[in-house]
């Protein structure tokens, strides 16, 4: 390891693991895509391979933080903001469980059981930090508190494939029950407090995840679009829209990490659009998806040209 490269590892954040939250997204959006559409090229295949790629070199790089520099991982646990980005390791973990399951099953279930224990851990670590804290405020708060605990719901994707339906059952109700009163808090700080700072206003768009990943976890529950899913999924699409209006106060922001927060909410919403049309046969969902794949795609690339030009410039991983 350089000189350079070794003075720059103590700042290497987790929330690059966003960036393996998105990609997975899209790779999953894709797939869904390629089965409804019977399209001949399978992108699909590539970004998984992108993906897992680019989760092992993060991971290995992550791992080497903590190795040599504990004290800096431990600050960044404890921090009232970064803790909420940790579980992102292990979101990634069940992410990629849920990408891999149509092509290695066992290789899916490992990373699922790794993901789930390890998520299960965070929640109730971060949970543990909520309920005995004395540096939490308002002004902490963001729509990335969603990560460790509202972060449960994804779990049955693949859950149901992997073990009894409990288990599934169990960790979509953890996820389900906090999202609720946690969205009732992020808007009253959103509504009654100072604007978030410009490096936490992408996390916004994780408003739009966790009724779009409900959708599809609980269909893949129950095997139907009932009134709840609907419910879901069409409280997903009103975050969505809200959002797009207010590209203008997006447009103009620096370039920070955080951007990534863009990315998986937007894929999660299109396999949402797309399982509505599975289970529909309307057509709108079918046009709807469509636009929210290119949509997707197109973010994603833009992050990581913008990912790639901040690094080349040295403006990630530096000292706050």
């Amino acid at each position: 390891m350089t000189e350079t490269a070794h003075s720059r590892l103590p700042h290497f954040p987790v929330a690059w693991f966003a960036m393996i939250m998105g990609l997975t997204g899209l790779t999953l959006a894709w797939r869904k895509a390629e089965e409804n559409l019977n399209l001949t090229i399978t992108p699909s295949a590539w970004l998984l391979l992108l993906a897992t790629g680019l989760f092992a070199l993060v991971a290995a790089v992550y791992a080497a933080k903590v190795i040599k520099f504990r004290v800096a991982a431990n600050k960044e646990w404890s921090h009232p903001v970064k803790m909420h980005f940790v579980p992102a390791v292990s979101i990634s973990l069940i992410l990629l469980s849920i990408a891999w399951l149509p092509v290695s099953a066992p290789y899916s279930k490992l990373l699922w059981l790794t993901g789930v224990g390890l998520h299960l851990i965070l929640t109730l670590y971060v949970i543990t930090q909520w309920m005995h804290h004395s540096k939490f405020e308002i002004v902490h708060l963001n729509p990335a508190w969603f990560i460790p605990v509202v972060g449960n719901i994804l779990v049955p994707i693949a859950g149901v494939a992997h073990a009894p339906v409990d288990v599934s059952w169990f960790f979509f109700s953890i996820g389900l029950v906090f999202w609720l009163p946690l969205l009732t808090i992020i808007l009253y700080r959103v509504i009654f407090h100072a604007s978030m700072p410009e490096r936490l206003m992408p996390t916004l768009f994780i408003l739009i995840a966790p009724p779009a990943v409900g959708l599809i976890s609980y269909v893949k529950l129950t095997g139907e679009v009932d009134a709840f899913a609907q419910i879901l999924y069409h409280s997903a699409l009103f975050f969505t829209l809200l959002l797009f209006t207010q590209i203008r106060h997006f447009a103009n922001l620096k370039f920070f990490l955080s951007w990534w927060a863009y990315s998986f909410p937007l894929a999660a919403i299109t396999i949402a659009s797309l399982v509505m049309f599975e289970h529909n046969g309307n057509m709108l969902f079918l046009r709807l998806s469509g636009i929210l794949l290119g949509i997707t795609t197109v973010v994603i690339a833009g992050l990581l040209v913008r990912t790639a030009l901040a690094v080349k410039r040295q403006e990630i991983c530096v000292e706050e």
